[in-house]
């Protein structure tokens, strides 16, 4: 079954055992798919889908910086539980290491030895790294690699 087809499934089984959080994650998630597929008028591959629930994860987190320096705990806590339950239709996140071997690999293809062979490098491990891993630690992790060569 597809990623869409599972959040729709598991969308009409919250909304029959009454689970209005979970049943309010998903539709928005939902939404924010069927809005990309009608303004490009395409059905979404899995993944593109991916690429979009790892958009709402990356907005949740940002969210979550904004409420704890509002502190504001309870839109914190509301947050990372929609995140729960997003992550739960991503690929499993990749740790620090396993990124840092993805970079090393790709290097290797993109001959990336300086901070100018920042961008060629990136081209090559994004790629392999969405919905698994957020940009930001990506882009650090390749920075970081660049520097230590």
């Amino acid at each position: 079954m597809s990623i869409k087809g599972k959040l729709q499934e598991d969308w009409k089984q919250a909304m029959k055992t009454r689970d209005k959080f979970k049943a309010s994650t998903l539709s928005t998630a939902r939404s924010a798919i069927l809005f990309v597929e009608k303004t490009k008028g395409i059905e979404l591959e899995d993944s593109q889908v991916i690429e979009i629930l790892a958009k709402e994860v990356k907005q949740r987190n940002e969210a979550v910086l904004e409420f704890q320096k509002g502190n504001r705990q309870d839109l914190v806590d509301k947050a990372k539980a929609e995140n729960e339950i997003l992550l739960s239709y991503l690929p499993q996140q990749l740790s620090n290491e396993e990124i840092y071997e993805i970079i090393e690999q790709s290097a290797v293809e993109a001959g990336a030895n300086s901070i100018k062979d920042m961008g060629k490098l990136m081209k090559l491990v994004i790629p392999k790294t969405i919905g698994r891993a957020d940009g930001k630690l990506v882009s650090a992790l390749v920075r970081d690699y660049i520097n230590k060569k």
